[in-house]
C-alpha cells in the first residue's frame, strides 16, 4: 500500500524548530522520524484524526522540553500577538467599554477615523455593518472582531446619543491606529519628573522622547522610570533608551548562542540625559528588556534600582513563521549585562516547575523582605565603576528594595477586584454623571484636589458590590476603604481624560514612588546608594 502524506503536516511537525529554509542535507533522522510518524498517523490510524491539531500539540511539547519561553502561536493569533509591539492595529480608533448589553464608547482616539466622523464619548453603539450588537450579551473579543478591520475598509455603525431624538449613523474609514507604551508621564515635583512604561515596542524610544521633552517644558533635571508590570518587548527598545543615559560608548547588553555568535550593543555616546539622576522602579513583574535596561544602568552605576527582584527571563526568542502563517519563538540566545551577568532563573526542572518557583517568591516571604531572597556566591558579580556587589541568575536585585504595600488588602477589597465591581460602577456612574462632572471640574487639577464620593455613592457601589455576589464586610471595607475610593476616582479621572490621569491618582498612595521621589531629590543620599564618593 502507498502512503499518502500530508504535506502541511509534515512542514509543521517535522521542520517547525528550523530557523531557516532547509536543503535536503540538513533533514537529519529526528526531524524524518517525526515527519514520518505524522504521515503514519495521517495515512493508516485506525481513526479520523484532526492532524492540525495533534501537530499542534506536538509543537507545543516539543517546545516546552526545550525553555519555557519557547512558544507556538496559531495563526489566528499571530496578528493579536504581534501588535502591542508593532506600536499599531487597524480598526475605526475608539475605547469602549460594556455596560449592561451595551456597547458605550469612552473616547474615540484623537486623531482617529472615528473621532473625525464626530463619535463622541458617551455613544452607545447599537448597530455595526448592520447587525445589532445591543442587547446581545456581546464580549470584548466580538466588539473587536468587528470593529477591527484592515486599513480602507468601512465600517457603517449606528449610535444612540443622548439628547438626539434620532438614531445616528455614521461610515467610519478603518485606519492604523497607535497602542502607547508609555502609560504616563508628568512631574513629581519641581524637577523630578515620572514616566510609566508598559512594554518596549517599536515606537517606544519616540514615544519615551516626546514624554521627556514635554517634561523639560516643566523643568525637568532627573527622572523616575517605572517599569513595574512591564513584561518587556523588543531588546532594541530597551537599549535606545539605555544609551541616552550615557555621555560615552557604553556596552549596553551582549547575546551569545550556539548558533548566534556574540553581539554587542553600545551606547552612541550622545545621551541628551546623561546628567540626569535616575530611579527605575521594578517588581517581579519586570521582565525582559525591562531588565535589560535595569541591569545596564545597576552594572554602569549609573541609576538606582528599587523596588522588588525582577522576573528572570535573560533569554532572547526569535519569531519563525510556519506554512499556514502559525509562529514559533524560539529560544535563539542568551543576553547579558554589562557585567557579564545571565538573570535567566534556572529551568532545569521543567515548565511546571520554573513557574511554580515564581509563584513561591509571594509564599516565601519575598515580597516584605529582602533577607528572604538568597543567592548564591558563585553568582555575585561587581558593579564597573564603583565595585559594588550585583548578583546574576535569578533576576535584577534592586538596590532598594522597598516591600510590597499590604496596609489595605483585604478579602472584600480582592473579591470586588476580581468581579470587576470597580470597573462597571464607575462606568455607570459616569455615565450618569458624565455632564455634571464635567461642568463642575474644568481641570484636572481641580478633579484631583477637591473631587469626593458622596455617602450615597458609597452606599450604591456598596449595594453593587451585593449585585454582583460580593456580601458587604464592614470590617474589610474599613481597612481597605481609602484604598477603594482612590481606585474609584482613578478610574473616574480616566473616563474624563486618559490613562494618565489615573496613574497620577493612584500614584498619590504609592510607597515605592514616595521612596523614590525622596531618595532622588537628595543628591548625598542617591551618590551614597551608588556608591559614588
Amino acid at each position: 500500500m502507498k502512503l499518502k502524506y500530508n504535506v502541511k503536516i509534515l512542514t509543521a511537525a517535522a521542520f517547525c524548530l528550523l530557523a531557516v529554509s532547509l536543503n535536503a542535507q540538513d533533514f537529519n533522522d529526528a526531524t524524518i522520524k517525526i515527519g514520518r510518524t505524522m504521515g503514519l498517523i495521517d495515512a493508516v490510524y485506525v481513526d479520523t484524526v484532526d492532524m492540525n491539531m495533534l501537530a499542534e500539540k506536538a509543537i507545543i511539547e516539543v517546545l516546552k522540553n526545550l525553555d519555557p519561553h519557547s512558544t507556538y502561536t496559531s495563526a489566528k493569533d499571530v496578528k493579536d500577538m504581534n501588535e502591542p509591539l508593532n506600536g499599531n492595529f487597524e480598526g475605526i480608533g475608539v475605547q469602549f467599554n460594556l455596560l449592561r448589553d451595551s456597547i458605550i464608547v469612552i473616547e474615540p482616539i484623537a486623531g482617529g477615523p472615528s473621532e473625525k466622523v464626530g463619535i463622541k464619548a458617551g455613544d452607545r453603539i447599537i448597530t455595526i455593518n448592520n447587525e445589532k450588537v445591543a442587547g446581545i450579551s456581546i464580549t470584548t473579543a466580538g466588539v473587536r472582531s468587528r470593529l477591527m478591520g484592515p486599513k480602507g475598509t468601512k465600517a457603517n455603525i449606528s449610535v444612540f446619543r443622548k439628547g438626539e431624538k434620532d438614531i445616528l449613523e455614521f461610515s467610519i474609514i478603518r485606519d492604523k491606529i497607535p497602542i502607547y507604551s508609555v502609560d504616563a508621564s508628568y512631574m513629581l515635583d519641581r524637577e523630578t519628573g515620572y514616566i510609566k512604561l508598559n512594554k518596549f515596542a517599536a515606537t517606544t524610544e519616540r514615544e519615551f522622547m516626546d514624554a521627556v521633552a514635554n517634561l523639560r517644558k516643566s523643568n525637568l533635571k532627573n527622572l523616575v522610570i517605572d517599569l513595574r508590570g512591564n513584561g518587556g518587548g523588543y531588546m532594541v527598545a530597551a537599549t535606545n533608551i539605555a544609551e541616552k543615559f550615557f555621555s560615552d560608548k557604553k556596552l549596553l547588553v551582549y547575546l551569545s548562542g550556539r548558533k548566534t555568535p556574540r553581539q554587542d550593543y553600545i551606547s552612541s555616546g550622545n545621551g541628551v540625559l546623561a546628567d540626569a539622576r535616575l530611579v527605575i522602579l521594578t517588581d517581579e513583574s519586570s521582565a525582559s528588556a525591562s531588565e535589560i535596561l535595569s541591569g545596564a544602568m545597576q552594572d554602569w552605576d549609573r541609576g538606582i534600582i528599587m523596588g522588588r527582584r525582577t522576573f528572570g527571563k535573560g533569554l532572547v526568542q526569535n519569531g519563525f513563521y510556519l506554512t499556514d502563517g502559525s509562529m514559533i519563538r524560539l529560544t535563539i540566545a542568551r543576553y547579558y549585562t554589562p557585567t557579564g551577568r545571565s538573570i535567566q532563573r534556572t529551568y532545569k526542572e521543567g515548565y511546571d516547575k520554573y513557574m511554580e518557583n515564581f509563584v513561591k517568591r509571594f509564599s516565601d516571604g519575598e515580597m516584605l523582605s529582602a533577607d528572604s531572597v538568597h543567592f548564591p556566591d558563585s553568582l555575585k558579580y561587581k558593579t564597573l565603576i564603583n565595585k559594588r556587589t550585583v548578583y546574576g541568575g535569578g533576576g535584577i536585585m534592586p538596590d532598594v528594595f522597598v516591600a510590597l504595600d499590604t496596609s489595605y488588602n483585604s478579602v472584600y477589597f480582592r473579591k470586588l477586584a476580581g468581579k470587576n465591581v470597580l470597573n462597571t460602577f464607575v462606568l455607570d456612574y459616569y455615565d450618569k454623571n458624565r455632564h455634571r462632572l464635567g461642568d463642575q471640574y474644568k481641570t484636572f487639577d481641580d478633579f484631583k484636589n477637591k473631587f469626593q464620593f458622596s455617602e450615597d455613592d458609597i452606599k450604591a457601589f456598596i449595594a453593587k458590590g451585593e449585585t454582583e455576589g460580593v456580601k458587604f464586610n464592614e470590617a474589610d471595607f474599613k481597612n481597605s476603604k481609602d484604598e477603594i475610593l482612590l481606585v474609584l476616582k482613578a478610574l473616574v479621572a480616566t473616563n474624563m481624560w486618559q490613562i494618565n490621569e489615573y496613574f497620577r491618582i493612584v500614584n498619590s498612595n504609592d510607597k515605592v514612588i514616595d521612596k523614590a521621589l525622596n531618595v532622588i531629590s537628595d543628591k548625598n543620599r542617591y551618590n551614597l546608594i551608588l556608591g559614588h564618593q
